[in-house]
């Protein structure tokens, strides 16, 4: 007897051909094979990663709208394929990647977007592209511990977007290390929850071209108006309107209007506000009446949830001494992690060979930039703790139990710990404190990071500090 879940596959043929025609389902879907149905995943296998990306280009939201009708709404798709055509050492698995229903559109191709001047006057139409990368949502998102309070922010926000709770939302952080996915999967999301909302992603150098072509046309009220109609105004790279006059003169109605009529206002700058030199006061000011968060770059457990993330999407099984080489090795930013992912990938196809620790390591000689292993000593790490604690460091040999004071040992502990070699016992006979105490103080500092920013951002500026 035919198992179900290959009937079903069938009555899913049936649904794409009607949609599609029969040449097109012949040549893409005839050749695709139910493999396996567990726990509502489906495997299909498919004769190659071309008719994958043909499934994710062209024909994905056919492919997923019919298995949610057939399988159920809750069916998740693994794709089997050779990677070495009758290769069996070359099979790989991967997953279908989860998109959005609700913007379908792809990010706009062109340097600006449409000019919003056309039939404003009528009012803004209810469909127009809000300019969202419908894979940029929050459960294609990696959490870990630091950037677990900025991504539940983001979801607070994209949860109650009438709230005035954290608006505007002012998130900063270096390069490649999320925001742009972070405030698109807020947008996603409002979409997700209510699809007529206005929801509007812009970068800060698109919403200058929109504001100069308005302003050659002379619609600038126009230009206000579109603005001021949405629900959600999501803006990314707001560094550049540095010495931008005529563009913060056009924002700050814009910003005030939405504010004050409940409007959600989401920024991504590459510092917090009060670092940002050419901007006036008055706009300084209200981008910090809502609440401002740093987005920093991913930890190493982070890194390591990011990668294994990463590989499977390409249907890749990374051996953890790799995970864990990559993971120590690039620090920097997501989008480094992702472009060594993608190297390790295609030289593993280029040479038919698996992936080992070495090959790896051949493809990072190429991304990732050496520097020498600077060696971190015990006074060293007084130095710094003490130098950012403001503290004498001849107060933290003493028994003293006042907060800072204790605070900053317990520091001195754990970075010991993580950075040196020395037991805890050593650590102790150097602090003047017994073995349990030091114990005590690692397990502390440990168990508090994952919940207490000031803390992270402590042992962060101290570490950087220390590797200079």
């Amino acid at each position: 007897m035919v198992e179900d879940f290959k009937i079903k596959w069938d009555r899913c043929l049936e649904i794409i051909r009607g949609s599609i025609g029969e040449t097109k389902t012949s040549t893409w879907f005839s050749p695709a094979r139910p493999l396996h149905f567990e726990n509502n995943r489906l495997t299909l296998g498919i004769p190659s990663r071309f008719f994958y990306e043909k499934y994710e280009d062209e024909f994905y939201y056919i492919l997923s709208s019919t298995l949610k009708k057939v399988y159920g709404d809750n069916v998740q798709l693994d794709y089997e394929l050779f990677i070495i055509k009758n290769d069996t050492d070359s099979k790989v698995k991967i997953k279908a990647s989860q998109r959005s229903e609700d913007v379908k559109g792809k990010l706009s191709q062109i340097v600006t977007p449409p000019r919003p001047s056309a039939g404003l006057n009528k009012g803004l139409k209810d469909e127009f592209d809000p300019q969202l990368n419908e894979s940029l949502t929050f459960e294609n998102y990696c959490i870990g511990g630091s950037n677990r309070l900025p991504y539940t922010i983001a979801e607070y926000i994209a949860n109650n977007p009438g709230k005035n709770d954290f608006n505007p939302f002012f998130l900063y952080g270096s390069v490649g290390v999320g925001k742009t996915h972070l405030i698109q999967a807020i947008g996603i999301r409002v979409k997700e929850r209510n699809p007529k909302a206005k929801v509007l992603f812009v970068t800060l150098r698109q919403f200058q071209n929109l504001m100069a072509n308005a302003t050659i046309h002379k619609q600038i009220p126009s230009f206000l108006n579109w603005f001021q109609q949405m629900d959600v105004l999501l803006i990314d790279d707001l560094q550049e309107l540095s010495h931008k006059d005529g563009t913060a003169n056009v924002l700050f109605p814009i910003f005030n209007h939405l504010h004050q009529n409940g409007k959600a206002l989401v920024f991504t700058c590459d510092r917090p506000p009060m670092e940002l030199d050419g901007i006036a006061d008055r706009l300084i000011d209200r981008f910090k009446w809502g609440i401002t968060e740093q987005l920093p770059k991913p930890d190493l457990a982070l890194r390591k949830k990011i990668l294994t993330f990463k590989a499977s999407k390409n249907g890749l099984n990374l051996p953890s001494d790799v995970i864990d080489l990559i993971a120590e090795s690039a620090t920097n930013s997501v989008r480094e992690l992702e472009g060594i992912v993608m190297g390790i990938y295609l030289r593993s196809i280029k040479l038919n060979v698996p992936i080992t620790l070495q090959l790896a390591q051949e493809v990072m000689q190429h991304s990732v930039k050496k520097t020498e292993q600077k060696i971190i000593n015990f006074d060293m790490i007084v130095e710094a703790t003490a130098d950012y604690y403001k503290l004498n460091p001849d107060v933290i040999f003493s028994k003293s139990r006042i907060r800072d004071i204790a605070d900053a040992r317990q520091v001195i502990m754990y970075l010991c710990h993580k950075l040196t070699s020395l037991s805890s016992s050593a650590i102790g006979q150097k602090l003047n404190r017994r073995h349990a105490t030091v114990l005590h103080g690692i397990s502390t500092i440990t168990d508090r990071l994952p919940y207490t920013k000031e803390l992270s951002l402590a042992i962060e500026k101290i570490e950087e500090d220390l590797k200079q």
